[in-house]
């Protein structure tokens, strides 16, 4: 999963193809819960591109994009959202996968 370092980075990852941005946390302990089925999500999904956003470094964006809770996840096709999985709550894998199916 690729990490993003600055704002100018986010705005290239989502203007071409499809990009999944996750949303996290390292103090986060249901991000961490997540974590280690992340990489199956990511090849089982591989026309998709996925973006790791720390939210303690990026939290403009994250207000910018109306995202407060972690883990959460936005996709974007061609620069334009297409879906989100946004809430406080922990997540599941087969909740993760049925928003990927959705979004792909």
């Amino acid at each position: 999963m690729k990490k993003f370092v600055n704002h100018e980075e986010y705005l290239q990852a989502i203007k071409e193809g499809k990009s999944v941005l996750l949303f996290s946390a390292d103090g986060c302990p249901d991000c961490r819960v997540i974590e280690p089925f992340l990489p199956d999500l990511e090849e089982k999904y591989s026309e998709l591109d996925f973006y790791y956003v720390d939210r303690d470094d990026h939290i403009e964006l994250c207000q910018e994009m109306d995202v407060f809770g972690i883990p959460s996840f936005v996709a974007f096709n061609e620069g334009e959202e297409t879906g989100r999985f946004v809430s406080k709550m922990r997540k599941s894998m087969e909740e993760i996968e049925e928003f990927l199916t959705e979004v792909k």
